[in-house]
């Protein structure tokens, strides 16, 4: 089954962070995803560009409405993701729980619905 893990992130308490240290917490994350990927539990990964440079689109009375800037004020922003390939939830946590860890850090797991179909 896959999951995608979401990675949240305060941009002002990551901002707060000496450059020297969140260089060694870059190394750690890619360390870590390099060992799912030579084990055979990542499927994908990326990092997002910051969410200053985020574009929103919405649908209002039948027309688009383009903004910049992120869908919401929120103090957590997404920062990347990575596509885990797990037996079961149990799993995921397990690799989840192994990430590194930063002030204003927050873990979302959710299951991909098989084949890309939304259903009910």
């Amino acid at each position: 089954m896959q999951y995608i893990l979401l990675i949240y992130m305060d941009d002002k308490r990551w901002a707060e962070i000496p450059v020297d240290e969140r260089n060694r917490i870059h190394e750690a994350c890619g360390a870590w995803h390099e060992d799912l990927v030579k084990l055979g539990k990542s499927t994908g990964a990326m990092g997002l560009q910051p969410v200053s440079t985020a574009t929103t689109l919405r649908h209002h009375d039948g027309k688009a409405i383009i903004t910049d800037g992120p869908f919401a004020e929120t103090k957590e922003v997404l920062g990347g993701f990575e596509v885990l390939e797990c037996e079961n939830l149990d799993e995921a946590l397990s690799i989840a729980k192994r990430f590194p860890d930063y002030p204003g850090l927050a873990l979302e797991l959710r299951p991909l619905v098989p084949g890309g179909q939304c259903k009910d």
